[in-house]
């Protein structure tokens, strides 16, 4: 149920829009969101601008695909170096379906969250199967695909087909959460803000409408010191009317991180092949590559675990830490210098240390490989 207006909006007697249709609250609020985006819309590598859209460009569908998964839970600065090399490497549905798993997760590794990869295949994989590489055009069919949950299928749908839907997103969630002081704190909240959002989306330009909301949150309404004054919306704006702009949107508090520990190996041949191997399908970094590391538990490793082979360990200092979304991993780190003709163990393998980018190790490898080979992965990313 959408909330009431804010006590602010002025009245509606006299307003009209601009294609002569009586004025209502959610009319003038998506003609003022709109004719702003019309001037301050972002150009991004996966967006078709209003002028484009204007001139009759539509959104590729996959690339708004590709960019939305990218972009959940990673910065718009983080994705674009990715997204113009999968697009350069994979330019569409049918040739991004045919690619091995194992290219597609090199190729994303250090964007994190990484069983997105792994959805991003298999959800190219069924369009291509069952929809002959076209992606279906509504929220209610896209949500069946790998890896597209409920924001996705509906920004897809939205901007991609111009279904009208709402689409809503962490910045989106600030925006109507302000607008209409929903003290409701998240995430509890995220169906109310969904609800009401829904009857403010027009018919006739929803993609660019939750584009527009976007690119508000992303410069305007941002969580701290918001440019109220410059805000197409200030005057229909709840908080910004209690001048209480940063109390919303209300956060529920945030549960401690789990506490990991977890022991690796670093061992390289001085032929200058260090040992890798591939973390299990599934799981957190499921089927990524990695430096061998011991399981992951709940109290600081005290002792050596089973090593991959037999050499002559030697611990070093310091640890290193890495932080994921719930944990908080610490890995103590033993270090062997091997004679070029060793070989792997079975399930393993020895990858160039020159060509480590090749490698696709996730984040927290590579700060493993740094910490025990200074300058290792500073001069593969100058390469």
């Amino acid at each position: 149920m959408i909330q009431s207006r804010p006590a602010s909006f002025p009245s509606e007697e006299g307003l009209s829009l601009e294609n002569g249709r009586e004025a209502s609250f959610e009319g003038v609020l998506a003609q003022a969101l709109l004719a702003w985006y019309e001037r301050h819309a972002r150009t991004l590598p996966w967006r078709i601008g209003p002028k484009w859209r204007r001139a009759g460009v539509k959104p590729d569908p996959y690339r708004v695909w590709l960019s939305e998964v990218m972009l959940q839970q990673t910065t718009v600065k983080a994705v674009g170096e990715y997204f113009a090399a999968f697009t350069a490497r994979w330019p569409d549905m049918m040739a991004f379906a045919a690619a091995p798993e194992e290219e597609v997760m090199a190729a994303w590794a250090g964007l994190g969250y990484y069983s997105r990869a792994r959805n991003l295949v298999a959800c190219a994989r069924r369009v291509a199967e069952d929809y002959g590489g076209v992606m279906p055009r509504k929220a209610d069919e896209l949500v069946k695909l790998p890896g597209i949950g409920p924001y996705t299928s509906a920004s897809i749908a939205a901007i991609a087909f111009d279904e009208p839907v709402p689409v809503v997103d962490g910045n989106v969630e600030r925006v109507v959460s302000r607008l209409f002081a929903i003290d409701r704190p998240l995430p509890q909240a995220k169906s109310e803000i969904r609800e009401t959002l829904r009857p403010l989306v027009p018919q006739d330009r929803p993609g660019e409408f939750a584009e527009a909301m976007m690119d508000l949150g992303a410069t305007i309404c941002s969580p701290k010191r918001p440019a109220c004054a410059l805000c197409p919306l200030n005057m229909m704006c709840r908080a910004h009317g209690e001048q209480r702009e940063e109390a919303y949107p209300v956060k529920a508090p945030k549960r401690a991180k789990a506490k990991k520990f977890a022991g690796a190996f670093v061992a390289l041949r001085d032929d200058q092949k260090i040992l890798l191997s591939r973390r299990p399908p599934k799981g957190l970094l499921g089927g990524m590559s990695e430096v061998p590391t011991g399981p992951w538990q709940e109290s600081p490793v005290a002792r050596m675990p089973a090593p991959p082979l037999s050499a002559p360990w030697r611990k070093i200092t310091p640890q290193v830490s890495h932080i994921f979304t719930h944990i908080d991993l610490k890995v103590t780190i033993w270090q062997a210098a091997l004679p070029p003709e060793t070989p792997a163990p079975e399930g393993f393998w020895w990858h160039d240390l020159e060509n480590l980018k090749d490698a696709g190790l996730p984040t927290v490898m590579a700060k493993i490989v740094e910490a025990a080979i200074p300058g290792a992965t500073k001069a593969r990313a100058k390469r």
